[in-house]
């Protein structure tokens, strides 16, 4: 009996896989809901299908897409957002992992996500009450990171060199590739993700035309990204290649030049999953940074002085979450009228840029009595919200309230 759940979920528009640490097997539904006539309860996956086919309900699919644009769906008289239809599915779709382990609580769950859109990001973490879950046990991660950590918790071997992916699915075809970086002290990966323009229906593969075609497309993409380069493997995901026969030359094309070749249709479930393993561990012999899509790509310090000694105080570092990275700390300026903040890129980290926020508004008071409290936060991976308050000076000078909200593009 396992101790704790780790849950990865892989949550698209047309389709859901949930998997669980240490389990091969995992789940994978269908993103659609549907209330039942006879008894009012909702139901989810193939089973919201059968129920409507039967008539005993209306079926509501595409719902990441309804709560992001903040639709409404009407079902036996009663109109629901789309952000409370998300939460119903979400809640019942890791019911199926619940009913298996009943005994055994959730240590973590991680949502990989297409795109890491911010509306959407407030929409699911605002589920985890829904979901029997405290607000720090849910994380959101893209798909991009995901493939990292599914892709670093294979053999050596295997993420040696450069590591390719093509991604197909009902919804589109999507190329991935990363790169491991060694230091003395931590790894660094390096990992992008994009949507191609040759994506096709998968309803093509039902002729032999249609996927001679198909493979045809596959040939040209694969020789686009992995002509002159050397990789050490390559990853295919998603429905599409749940069958690899329909496309022989993409295949033998891939094979070639030594390489390891996989194919996993719930990589970025796994992949998630092991990402959430990662929250449950104080620290790592060997500490990775990831650079990809929803992560910082610099760091913020502060120059300060502690007990006498000028330090550097991080604020957000790169490889951070930009959604989770948060910090608040408190100051008391001594003769400055501004606060400096230290912008360091992870591409050229010799390349420092200052950002001065002034203090306007704030009480003249003596020196180093004002307590200034600096939150920080951001909006995006290149931008951070600094809310900058004044605490005053204990009962000789009050706090005014006074403060200055400002972004900075990083």
């Amino acid at each position: 009996m396992m101790e704790k759940l780790i849950i990865g979920m892989d949550l698209c528009d047309n389709y859901t896989q949930l998997a669980v640490l240490g389990r091969e097997e995992t789940w994978s539904l269908p993103t659609v809901i549907c209330r039942k006539k006879s008894t009012e309860e909702w139901c989810v996956g193939e089973e919201a299908y059968k129920s409507t086919l039967m008539g005993e309900g209306v079926i509501v699919d595409k719902l990441l897409s309804l709560a992001m644009k903040d639709g409404t769906s009407t079902i036996m008289g009663t109109k629901y957002e789309g952000a409370f239809l998300l939460e119903q599915f979400l809640q019942r779709a890791v019911d199926l992992v619940r009913t298996e382990y009943p005994e055994t609580p959730v240590e973590c769950l991680v949502i990989s996500l297409k795109k890491l859109d911010r509306k959407l990001m407030d929409i699911l973490t605002g589920c985890s009450t829904a979901l029997k879950l405290p607000r720090e046990r849910l994380h959101l991660a893209s798909q991009t990171e995901c493939f990292v950590f599914y892709v670093l918790n294979q053999r050596r071997d295997v993420w040696g060199g450069q590591v390719g992916m093509f991604s197909l699915s009902e919804e589109d075809l999507r190329y991935y590739e990363l790169k491991v970086i060694r230091g003395s002290k931590k790894l660094t990966v390096w990992a992008e993700g994009e949507e191609l323009e040759e994506g096709f229906n998968l309803s093509v593969l039902d002729t032999p035309s249609g996927a001679r075609m198909a493979d045809q497309i596959l040939c040209a993409c694969g020789e686009r990204f992995l002509s002159k380069k050397i990789f050490s493997s390559i990853f295919l995901t998603g429905k599409g290649f749940t069958k690899t026969d329909w496309a022989p030359d993409f295949i033998k094309q891939i094979c070639g030049g030594r390489r390891h070749v996989f194919t996993e249709s719930s990589l970025f479930a796994f992949g998630a999953a092991y990402k959430g393993e990662e929250y449950g561990r104080e620290s790592s012999p060997c500490p990775v940074t990831c650079i990809c899509e929803g992560k910082l790509r610099s760091s913020v310090t502060m120059e300060v002085m502690k007990r006498d000694v000028k330090t550097q105080i991080t604020l957000a570092a790169v490889g951070e979450s930009w959604y989770e990275a948060k910090s608040v700390l408190e100051v008391i300026p001594d003769g400055q009228e501004d606060l400096q903040f230290i912008i360091t890129s992870e591409q050229d980290p010799r390349q420092k840029r200052l950002i001065k926020i002034p203090l306007e508004g704030f009480p003249k008071r003596p020196n180093k009595t004002t307590r200034i409290r600096i939150a920080v936060g951001f909006s995006g991976e290149n931008t951070m919200v600094l809310k900058i308050v004044d605490r005053g000076f204990g009962e000789l000078f009050p706090m005014s309230g006074i403060e200055i909200r400002q972004e900075v593009r990083l």
